[in-house]
């Protein structure tokens, strides 16, 4: 494995814009800001990966590492002196901007014997939330305070994946950053590593993210719809076909496939935004159903295996302009439940309600939380659970909703919403401007 030279981050106080914005935050200034990118790294040419994968039918390979700001740390043996390092002043405060760049796990991640402070989520803010470790979803961004207030020494920060698919294969390794205390010390002769949970603990994951909560406040209220007008429910499954292509490496010569109401959405060769715009005919549909087109036991074992194989089309979900819409994220448990990082294009949402098991429509609202829901754009559907989520049709266009697991995408995870124009000018989608690039 080939890595860049060592090299320690030094960070600067923040701007003079930053501290004009200083009023902005619902926090005390930070001292300084360090952006923390989780990745992944691979032995091979990372574009024939997902080529391979979709010729195949089959899961991509799995990464030979997870990297924190693109080094993957002390515990992969050809990477020590490339470790991501980061120097801190006993007594202040660090804002860590936290990006999930991995592409087909959640990530667990902590720093050893520092208390970490939750403060917001895809760039809206939350209620302080202490932990010990977050949960992040792939594409998903938070803000987190670290305050360097321990003995001066060299500690790890750490990241391992939560895989909660079972049979699914996933890499099984951590990677490592090191947060260094600056000054005159005895350094320990090794390292402290934080304690990350297992890679398969779903109670782990849900008691973080239950604790999430936006901040409510009179600078920074709750915009939750209260009444609903649109009512929508999408059930989210990963399928089986039969192989069509040599050589076959899917399951049970089959090929994997994926769905959102068991229907599995093809890319068109014209974008669908185009389309509708310039009325460009046979291009998409706009029937995608707003309920399963069957019924069952979702989450159930032993489901039939007339499940298995969805429908395929580009369809969108036709939205009037300013509707107010809940969406129920249903997980199924055909072929494999996992977590799925649901991601909506174009909006934040407010995410009122959860469980495991399936969606009661008379008892589980009577638990939302219409309050200080948070305010996300990913949400992890909970393994063999389902997500409530709210927002606001405000936006015209077309919109892509789906998976961010990389590979539930691409076997066709997804759908689109497409929202009307509303009455006036500033309501309206934008004309293409006179240079945009020809695809």
């Amino acid at each position: 494995m080939h890595t860049a030279g060592g090299h320690e981050q030094q960070f600067m106080e923040p701007s003079s814009f930053i501290r004009s914005v200083e009023a902005h935050y619902p926090f005390p200034q930070p001292h300084a800001e360090i952006p923390i990118i989780l990745g992944e790294w691979w032995k091979k040419d990372v574009m024939e990966i997902p080529r391979n994968a979709n010729m195949t039918g089959g899961e991509p390979i799995l990464s030979d590492a997870y990297t924190i700001n693109g080094q993957p740390g002390n515990l992969y043996p050809c990477s020590k002196q490339g470790t991501f390092k980061m120097t801190v002043e006993y007594g202040k405060t660090y804002l860590l901007r936290i990006v999930n760049a991995v592409m087909d796990e959640n990530m667990f991640f902590a720093v050893a014997h520092h208390e970490i402070t939750l403060v917001g989520t895809d760039g809206c803010y939350t209620k302080p939330l202490k932990t010990d470790y977050i949960m992040i979803t792939p594409g998903q961004s938070m803000d987190v305070l670290l305050e360097a207030n321990q003995p001066p020494n060299t500690y790890f920060m750490a990241a391992r994946s939560y895989s909660s698919a079972i049979g699914a294969g996933f890499d099984n390794t951590t990677t490592t950053a090191i947060l260094k205390y600056r000054g005159s010390y005895h350094p320990s002769p090794s390292l402290f590593l934080p304690h990350l949970p297992p890679n398969n603990r779903t109670q782990a994951a849900t008691n973080f993210t239950k604790q999430l909560r936006s901040l409510a406040s009179k600078d920074h209220p709750s915009k939750v719809p209260l009444k609903i007008d649109t009512h929508l429910f999408f059930t989210i499954s990963v399928n089986l076909l039969n192989c069509t292509d040599k050589p076959c490496k899917g399951p049970f010569g089959k090929r994997f496939s994926a769905s959102l109401n068991n229907i599995s959405f093809v890319t068109p060769s014209i974008d669908v935004l185009q389309a509708y715009y310039y009325g460009i005919h046979g291009v998409f549909e706009k029937d995608f159903p707003s309920n399963p087109p069957e019924e069952f036991n979702y989450t159930g074992d032993n489901l039939p295996e007339n499940l298995l194989t969805p429908a395929f089309g580009t369809k969108v979900n036709v939205l009037e302009y300013n509707s107010s819409v809940e969406l129920i994220l249903q997980g199924t448990n055909v072929l494999a439940s996992d977590n799925h990082p649901i991601h909506l294009h174009g909006y934040s949402f407010y995410v009122v309600g959860w469980g495991f098991g399936n969606f009661n429509p008379r008892e589980d609202p009577l638990r939302y939380n219409l309050v200080d829901p948070p305010e996300e754009t990913t949400v992890g559907v909970p393994k063999n659970g389902w997500v409530a989520i709210r927002f606001t049709a405000d936006n015209p266009g077309v919109w892509l909703m789906h998976c961010h697991l990389e590979r539930h995408t691409s076997w066709g995870m997804s759908m689109m919403f497409l929202v009307k124009n509303g009455d006036s000018a500033h309501t309206r989608i934008l004309r293409p401007p006179r240079d945009l690039p020809k695809c």
